[in-house]
């Protein structure tokens, strides 16, 4: 936990408090349905809070941005963003249901009312949002593939709607093979574990055709 006050130093006591649940809520439930490995859960504030909290270092959220979040999994970076963001909707979808049970239970166990979990595809969605959200699903290319028509016009950011995923190590082979305009933030602009040397947020603009 001190690990997100050394970044994250102005939180709110109720968003202490909701981070700090974050560890015995995911314990308990990665027990009964493991979508956290192993030798990760002992790690869960660096390497799966923390590194969603990413996406916050590169844009500040403004109240009512809508956030899907694609492939979830146990809930990451939508849960952390949720918590940071009170006042902005997040919606997080995984195909897998078990992996949306465990979404629900924490969301639910930390007190979120910001926060819909569905067991769905993104490209079944009838929504539009401000941003998409995701962590290292699947190559870039098929990706935004499955959200570029999922991405609104209403622009109220200094960066323009689009997608923001969190990813690691060399993509410019990958980056190049989706045919996107992109812009890297690497995280060792904002943390210095050792954790983040090869992590990047990457960010794609999206005008919805």
């Amino acid at each position: 936990m001190d690990i997100i006050l050394k970044y994250f130093p102005h939180l709110t006591e109720k968003q202490k408090e909701q981070f700090a649940l974050l560890e015995t809520l995911y314990k308990e439930w990665n027990e009964k349905i493991n979508v956290i490995s192993r030798k990760d859960i002992d790690a869960l504030y660096e390497k799966h809070i923390l590194h969603s909290l990413g996406i916050a270092k590169v844009i500040t959220f403004k109240s009512g941005t809508d956030i899907l979040d694609v492939g979830t999994g146990g809930g990451f970076p939508g849960i952390p963003l949720a918590i940071l963001f009170p006042e902005c909707n997040f919606h997080l979808v995984d195909s897998i249901g078990k992996k949306i049970k465990v979404v629900h239970e924490v969301a639910t166990g930390v007190g979120l009312t910001n926060v819909k979990a569905e067991q769905a595809r993104a490209e079944q969605l009838p929504l539009t949002y401000d941003f998409v959200v995701s962590r290292a699903v699947t190559q870039m290319k098929e990706f935004y593939g499955w959200v570029k028509h999922k991405i609104n016009k209403h622009y109220q950011h200094d960066l323009r709607n689009g997608i923001l995923y969190l990813k690691g190590g060399d993509l410019t082979e990958e980056l190049e093979a989706a045919r996107v305009k992109y812009k890297l933030y690497p995280l060792t602009e904002y943390f210095e574990e050792e954790f983040f040397e090869t992590k990047y947020v990457v960010y794609i603009p999206v005008d919805k055709k």
